[in-house]
């Protein structure tokens, strides 16, 4: 039983997305997505515990975002969620970005992706690349890495081929301001989370 009478949808917890997707190949139910009122009742633990997974391994920005509700719209959530990121301090945005994996990179090779991240990239097939694929795509990474610090994010949800992906990174691995990576870096991520929450939460 989740908090304020809720029975959390696995999604919310760690590994919630495969949960989901066991639950479904073998016919069992699963619970319904909460409605945008179902979140804005519930106390800041229980809404930590649905959210602080939607921006990668970074808890704190739905505990900055619940001090902002209520929320009309899953729209408006999201809108809170993005501007506790623009309001944070830079080494926070650094590190939010850090957290994120590259894609087809070490965690992934590793088997160490969380459920969100391997679905995101499974989706265009970077969990299955050709060899070819795989070394430009770690090509990228590496002098993206090696130019700027971070790893380069970009919102697959945004693209409908990985081929369009693997050209936007070699294209910003090539070039670049830092600051303004950092910038195109924040803007991928709130393309990413409002990807996550239409899979969390229905208005």
């Amino acid at each position: 039983m989740g908090k304020a009478g809720l029975h959390l949808n696995p999604a919310f917890r760690p590994g919630g997305f495969s949960e989901i997707g066991t639950a479904r190949a073998t016919g069992q139910h699963v619970n319904p997505m909460p409605s945008i009122d179902q979140l804005n009742s519930l106390p800041a633990d229980a809404f930590v515990e649905m959210l602080g997974g939607v921006y990668e391994h970074s808890p704190w920005v739905a505990e900055r975002a619940w001090a902002r509700r209520p929320f009309a719209t899953v729209d408006a959530l999201h809108a809170a969620m993005a501007a506790v990121v623009r309001a944070a301090a830079p080494d926070e945005q650094l590190a939010l970005i850090r957290a994120h994996p590259e894609l087809a990179g070490r965690e992934a090779v590793a088997g160490e992706l969380t459920a969100e991240s391997t679905g995101e990239q499974g989706r265009l097939g970077f969990t299955a690349l050709s060899r070819e694929e795989f070394e430009r795509v770690a090509r990228a990474n590496a002098a993206y890495q090696a130019r700027h610090g971070f790893p380069c994010i970009v919102a697959l949800r945004l693209h409908a081929a990985r081929e369009t992906v693997i050209a936007e990174m070699e294209r910003r691995a090539a070039g670049g301001a830092r600051d303004a990576e950092i910038a195109c870096a924040l803007g991928q991520i709130e393309a990413i989370t409002r990807g996550r929450l239409d899979r969390l939460v229905t208005t």
